[in-house]
C-alpha cells in the first residue's frame, strides 16, 4: 500500500485477518496477538513505517522488515502475555490494514470472534513462557540490514519516519561511532578518542558494586531524570545498573522531568520467551521512548525502564 506517517487506516476485521494467518497465527513469521484484537475495525493513524528494527535479541544490528507499520497509540497492553509490562509498539502487516478516507462509513463490528482461540493457543509455549512479536522478530526480519545501505536512510525520509536533517545527523552518528569501533581494534589506547565511547559518551564509573536507591514512586507523581554524571556514577563497566541497561538514548532525556505512568514489575525475555518478575521494580515515564536518533533512526520506539535511582521528586 506505500503507507506513509499520518495516513489514516483502518484495522480489518477478524475474519479478514484470520484469512491473512498461518496454523500459528502468523503472517510472515509475525505473530498477531491477542492483545491487537481490541483494534480490530478501529480507524487509526501511521505513526511509524517499520521497514526496519533494532535487534535487541542477538544484538546483529539492523534488521529489515517488509511490509508492516506502527499505529498511533497501539501498544501491547500484555493482557496475554502474563501481564507483561514491556509496554513494545505493535507491528501491523499492511494486509491487516486498509487505507480509507475520513468521510468513509465505519464498519459495524463483527458479532462472531473467531480468531482468539488461535491466537491463544500459539501464545503460550509453556507454564511461564511466551510467544509474542519480540520474541519472533529475527524469523519475521530474517535479513540484516547494513549500514551502509543508503536505501533504508531514503526511506526513512520517503515515509516520513524522520526529516532529511535528522537523517543526515544519524548517519554522521553511525559513521563516527564504526571509527571509535575500528579505533579501538587497530589503535595503541592513547591514540582513543575520548575512551573510544561511542556517540553520548556514557561510561560507567560505579565499578563491580552498583548502588541502589528506593524512592516508592507510584504513578502520576513528576520527576526529574537525574543529570548525566550523577547516572555514570551509578552504572558498572557494562553501563548496567543491577543488571539494567542505561544507554546513549537515555542520556539524551537527562534533567528532563516527566510524570510517572507505571511500575514495572514484570516483562518477558525476548530471548527465552519467559516471563520475568523483578526484584526491584523500574520506572516507565510518561511520553519519552527510544527515539532512535544514535541508532539509524530505529521506529521501533522501545519504552525505556528507569531505575529510582536515576530519579528524583519533583516537589
Amino acid at each position: 500500500m506505500n503507507l506513509r506517517v499520518g495516513d489514516l487506516v483502518e484495522v480489518r476485521g477478524e475474519e479478514e485477518i484470520l484469512a491473512t494467518l498461518d496454523e500459528r497465527g502468523e503472517l510472515e513469521s509475525l505473530p498477531f496477538m491477542p492483545e491487537m484484537l481490541r483494534f480490530c475495525g478501529q480507524r487509526m493513524t501511521v505513526h511509524k513505517v517499520a521497514h526496519k528494527l533494532c535487534d535487541t535479541i542477538s544484538r546483529s544490528g539492523m534488521r529489515r522488515m517488509e511490509r508492516a507499520v506502527h499505529l498511533t497509540g497501539a501498544r501491547c497492553d500484555g493482557g496475554a502475555h502474563g501481564g507483561c509490562q514491556t509496554a513494545c509498539s505493535l507491528y501491523w502487516k499492511e494486509a491487516w490494514l486498509k487505507r480509507v478516507e475520513p468521510d468513509t462509513p465505519v464498519r459495524a463490528p463483527e458479532p462472531e470472534p473467531r480468531l482468539l482461540p488461535l491466537l491463544q493457543v500459539n501464545t503460550r509455549s509453556g507454564a511461564d513462557t511466551y510467544s509474542c512479536q519480540a520474541t519472533e522478530l529475527l524469523r519475521a526480519a530474517p535479513a540484516c540490514l547494513p549500514f551502509r545501505d543508503v536505501r533504508q536512510y531514503v526511506t526513512d525520509v520517503r515515509t516520513g519516519n524522520a526529516g532529511a536533517l535528522q537523517v543526515a545527523r544519524t548517519f554522521l552518528v553511525g559513521l563516527f561511532n564504526r571509527f571509535q569501533g575500528l579505533s579501538k581494534k587497530v589503535l595503541p589506547r592513547r591514540l582513543w578518542f575520548r575512551k573510544g565511547l561511542r556517540w553520548g559518551f556514557v561510561e560507567g564509573r560505579a565499578g563491580r558494586a552498583t548502588p541502589t536507591a528506593e524512592l516508592g514512586l507510584r504513578p502520576g507523581e513528576l520527576v526529574r531524570i537525574r543529570s548525566r554524571d550523577e547516572i555514570l556514577d551509578t552504572l558498572n563497566d557494562d553501563l548496567l545498573n543491577r543488571g539494567l541497561g542505561f544507554e546513549e538514548e537515555m542520556a539524551r532525556y537527562c534533567g528532563r522531568t516527566a510524570r510517572v505512568r507505571a511500575r514495572v514489575e514484570r516483562c518477558l525475555d525476548e530471548k527465552t520467551g519467559r516471563l520475568l518478575s523483578m526484584k526491584s521494580p523500574c520506572i516507565i515515564l510518561d511520553d519519552l521512548v527510544c527515539e532512535g536518533v544514535y541508532n539509524a533512526n530505529c521506529p521501533r520506539e522501545f519504552v525505556p525502564f528507569w531505575r529510582e535511582i536515576w530519579l528524583e521528586r519533583v516537589e
